[in-house]
């Protein structure tokens, strides 16, 4: 990956839906040399993809949690099955530390999230923090283009 790549990744990274021409313009390479970059640094899974990001809140998502699990290592397996399943888990990682899991929610009232605790609890002992706001919104590794 050179500074090019670089440049490229960032400004997907600023507006996934940016015209190949403007990036090609910034660049000094033509549109078709770009696209082939752009398709080298998909094909290479650099680029997992592009996404869109939705305001939950305007859609009455107004409770936000990280819910740590405390669970032993041989419920991974009807765990992980469990976890994705849940349309409610924006994300959710295998941690170090007393907890294993870190589980990222949306819900639209606190009663729908402690449903969803009481379904969680069969797996372990969790530990709940509601998020008020979010100063940083969550965001990629910046690219670097010294």
């Amino acid at each position: 990956m050179d500074k090019v790549d670089e440049k490229i990744l960032q400004m997907l990274q600023e507006n996934a839906r940016i015209p190949v021409k403007e990036i090609a313009k910034e660049v000094f390479l033509s549109s078709p040399a770009v696209s082939a970059r752009i398709d080298r640094l998909s094909q290479s899974g650099l680029i997992k993809g592009y996404h869109m990001t939705i305001d939950r809140a305007k859609l009455g998502y107004d409770v936000t949690a990280f819910i740590s699990l405390e669970m032993e290592p041989s419920q991974k397996t009807d765990f992980y099955p469990f976890i994705k399943s849940c349309p409610n888990v924006l994300e959710c990682s295998c941690i170090t530390g007393q907890y294993s899991q870190l589980i990222k929610v949306a819900f639209r009232t606190t009663s729908e999230l402690e449903i969803f605790l009481g379904a969680l609890q069969r797996y372990g002992r969790t530990s709940t923090q509601i998020v008020f706001s979010t100063p940083v919104e969550p965001r990629d590794v910046n690219i670097s283009t010294k």
